[in-house]
């Protein structure tokens, strides 16, 4: 019996293991990083040790490092999570060496699914149906997918449509997966055009047994990684259910599989489907089946590794669908962002890592308000996850909370969430993998009349905390004068307002009819013509968040007198976001188009391209391949022709 569990791992799946573990009476050992010493799950586990370092190769991916926290600590098992580690067959071997549980599939089963290419070929000879394996060198046929060999979550993935970019497209995929996994071996597949990623959750004991509780439609991906996931897909009947069942159940017998997995598979219109991969660990999007199924996963993993024989398998009841929340801006190629998490608050939750006791909203969170993104690691912030009868029910639930949420500090891809899941496309259920390529998701949900209300709710939000804070004549209003004359201005970069507050109350330009019913410094209520509207207001420096009904906004002030040191000459490249730079594509004197890729970062683990604002010529260069850079660090200049 496991008395003292470690989890390999940070942020939210290491908080949810540790609620199992709880629950179980099992100790729990948590291991950080020096970015991550302040982040809830250092803090909530029973005993924490430091791994000295920032990088996920100086910690998280450490082998020596985490065993010998597990050893210090007094630790009789480990939990890898997901990522990091945790398909790790030498890691899992060498746990096992130190006389430590692995709580995780056999390191043969890890080992025969960590090659991509290995895997397929094993896959064929168990008689599960997979796409042929095309070398990047022979390739004539297009479009196809370039894939990592030894990856996941997309990461050492590109599409390519042409000949004329596959080159680049393989050179660039070897690159990001020798860097995220440690093998730059890629191959190719045929794309499949109107395909669903499908998955089939698969649980093992040592005993023979195998359980599948059912399918996850995962269609809903940027960048090949997964957004939104349900169960069960609404493109899947019982027949459908039952075949995919069946192929996933030979897919784990086939390398003798124990403990908690997932078969992915790619499903044609025809009804047809092909194998992706068995991942050999807990997914991101396990709570979906969770909730469905009724079961405890991460509880079925402790006791798939202490030996228990699995007994009759749930049933099914409702619908629960996911949304990764994550700190990124859709709008820009879902450029991963950093910093302080001033505000993080979700309305309605009904539980946290754990299945609601009836119908309801779950939150499974790495952060909390005053947490701070670091730039080394995946920049997710939570799961949300809605549980009810019928997925109408879900759906509805769980857009109606993210679009209340309190998330101030960081752009994140809130928006585009519930954007996606009101769309009549996808409550119709047709998804598949290219939905946020072929639909506009990416607009805020507040739009310019809302923008331009919130900005004058902000407005008068400061002026009452101005008023709050004066030493005399506090109770006046803000610019009160016996005659009115000029309109107080308050400038923001997204909308100027301009208003009075005279005896007969508000007047504000632009905004007819619309009437100042109370104001405070951190609330303000209008009057639009008889309906009341509800502004929570917050100040941070310049930045303003204002959560209505009407649309989360954010506002950035105009400062009076603007420090000159602070401004960008056109035509300048300045780095996003911290992160390395792994390619140069030009140099000093080169001309470039608009859009025309100049150089690459590599940041929160994916690879970010910095392209020419304009057509002009290269005038300046200070980016080298292997350089380190900060936000706001000039990499290049170029003059516009």
């Amino acid at each position: 019996m496991i008395s003292r569990l470690l989890v390999a791992n940070r942020g939210e799946i290491a908080r949810r293991v540790f609620r199992t573990c709880r629950d179980l009476g099992i100790t729990t050992v948590a291991v950080f990083s020096d970015p991550d010493a302040s982040l809830p799950h250092a803090g909530e586990a029973d005993l924490a040790v430091r791994l000295p370092g920032a990088t996920p190769a100086e910690t998280y991916l450490d082998q020596e490092a985490i065993i010998a926290a597990a050893k210090a600590s007094g630790a009789d098992a480990i939990h890898p999570g997901y990522g990091f580690l945790s398909e790790n067959a030498a890691f899992a071997d060498a746990v096992l060496s130190a006389g430590l549980t692995w709580v995780g599939p056999p390191p043969a089963a890890i080992a025969a699914m960590g090659s991509k290419i290995e895997a397929k070929r094993l896959m064929k000879a168990a008689g599960v149906p997979v796409l042929p394996e095309l070398d990047p060198e022979t390739v004539t046929g297009f479009p196809v997918l370039v894939k990592a060999s030894a990856g996941g979550g997309g990461r050492g993935m590109r599409v390519v449509r042409t000949a004329e970019e596959l080159p680049g497209a393989v050179e660039a995929a070897q690159r990001e997966a020798a860097s995220a996994f440690g093998d730059p071996t890629v191959f190719c597949e045929p794309l499949l055009t109107g395909a669903r990623h499908i998955e089939v959750q698969i649980l093992s004991d040592s005993h023979g047994t195998v359980w599948t509780l059912g399918e996850r439609e995962c269609s809903i991906q940027r960048r090949h990684q997964k957004v939104i996931e349900e169960a069960p897909s609404p493109a899947v009947d019982a027949a459908l259910r039952q075949r995919l069942s069946e192929a996933a159940a030979a897919a784990a017998r086939a390398i003798g599989y124990t403990g908690a997995g997932t078969v992915e598979f790619m499903l044609v219109p025809d009804g047809g489907f092909y194998f992706l991969e068995v991942n050999t660990r807990l997914q991101v999007e396990h709570p979906v089946t969770e909730c469905v199924y009724g079961v405890d996963l991460v509880a079925l993993q402790i006791e798939a590794a202490e030996g228990a024989v699995l007994r009759d398998p749930p049933r099914p009841r409702g619908h629960a669908i996911e949304a990764r929340l994550y700190a990124e801006d859709p709008a820009e190629g879902y450029r991963p962002h950093s910093g302080p998490l001033h505000a993080f608050a979700i309305p309605g939750v009904d539980a946290e890592f754990a299945v609601p006791s009836e119908y309801g909203l779950r939150l499974d969170s790495g952060v909390v308000s005053g947490s701070v993104v670091s730039t080394h690691y995946d920049p997710m912030l939570a799961k949300v996850i809605a549980y009810a009868p019928t997925r109408a029910a879900a759906v509805r639930r769980l857009a109606a909370a993210l679009a209340g949420a309190r998330v101030h500090g960081l752009v994140t891809n809130r928006d585009q969430l519930v954007t996606t899941l009101r769309h009549e496309a996808f409550l119709a259920g047709a998804t598949d993998t290219g939905f946020l390529d072929r639909h506009p998701t990416t607009a805020p949900l507040a739009g310019e009349d809302a923008v331009r209300l919130s900005a004058l709710a902000a407005a008068l939000a400061r002026a009452a905390a101005n008023r709050r804070a004066a030493p005399v004549l506090r109770d006046l209003p803000s610019g009160w004068r016996n005659v009115s004359s000029q309109p107080q201005r308050a400038v923001f970069e997204e909308a100027e307002v301009a208003y009075r507050l005279t005896r007969d109350g508000l007047v504000a330009e632009g905004h007819p009819g619309i009437a100042l019913v109370s104001a405070e410094p951190g609330e303000v209520v209008l009057d639009d013509g008889g309906v009341r509207l509800r502004f929570a207001v917050a100040s941070y420096d310049r930045r303003v968040h204002v959560d209505s009904v009407l649309g989360p906004v954010t506002l950035t002030a105009v400062e009076r007198l603007p420090d000159p040191a602070e401004q960008i000459a056109p035509g300048t490249l300045v780095a996003p976001m911290p992160g390395s730079v792994v390619r140069v594509a030009v140099r000093e004197g080169d001309a470039v188009e608009r859009g025309q890729p100049v150089l690459w970062l590599e940041a929160m683990k994916m690879e970010h391209q910095i392209l020419a604002p304009a057509a002009g010529v290269v005038t300046a260069l200070h980016a080298e391949v292997g350089r380190q850079v900060e936000t706001g660090a000039v990499l290049a200049v170029v003059a516009e022709s």
